[in-house]
């Protein structure tokens, strides 16, 4: 699997969530999605990330920001998490593994000296236009909900910038070729004036013919 990039189009994805119900990426299109791997339900880590979320998700849903936490955990084993730490956003299992690996969030890991393949704790900030506007390589659980209200805050007001700037160079093209021209015109009258008027030529003199002899 290619590493992602920014700028690129966030993979599919369509996994059931802790009531069983299918969510799918491309049902989000035209908001914020925080896409979220984590290691294990009800894990300490994994709690306080959580719960970072759960705590700032008037702000997130004050930005339209929509939340996808997924891990290899079971629909019933979402359902008891979210239900414990009453968790306001969506919980998608992925048993098979297939969305994590496509993210590239399934790899390397060390615990207490020992390593082992397993989930990575990696985020990914999708745009509404369904690319990758952020990748969090490496998520500190308890500081990442607030690092995405920023991310995103600074985001849209870069966009609304850019789209400002564009309409406002659009607005004064045509008026500055329109001032060239008017500016233009007046000068060449006044040139015109100021040139000497053309002397014509005198007309021949018919020749003279001379008498036969």
């Amino acid at each position: 699997m290619a590493k992602l990039t920014l700028g690129a189009r966030a993979p599919a994805l369509s996994l059931p969530d802790q009531d069983g119900k299918t969510r799918s990426l491309a049902d989000r299109r035209g908001k914020w999605v925080l896409v979220y791997f984590y290691p294990r339900d009800d894990t300490p880590g994994c709690t306080v990330e959580a719960c970072g979320l759960r705590d700032a998700w008037s702000d997130f849903a004050q930005r339209g920001i929509e939340v996808f936490g997924i891990s290899g955990d079971s629909v019933k084993s979402h359902r008891k998490f979210a239900d414990k730490f009453k968790l306001p956003f969506t919980l998608l299992a992925d048993e098979s593994k297939a969305v994590i690996r496509a993210y590239g969030a399934f790899g390397k890991k060390k615990f207490m000296g020992r390593e082992f393949d397993g989930i990575l704790r990696q985020s990914f900030l999708v745009d509404p236009e369904g690319n990758l506007a952020r990748i969090y390589a490496k998520v500190k659980p308890a500081e990442h909900a607030a690092e995405v209200l920023a991310d995103v805050a600074a985001l849209t007001a870069g966009s609304a910038e850019a789209a400002s700037a564009k309409r406002s160079k659009t607005a004064k093209a045509p008026t500055a070729k329109r001032s060239k021209t008017a500016k233009a015109a007046p000068a060449a009258r006044k040139k015109a004036a100021k040139a000497p008027p053309k002397s014509r030529k005198p007309a021949a003199k018919p020749r003279k013919s001379k008498p036969r002899r």
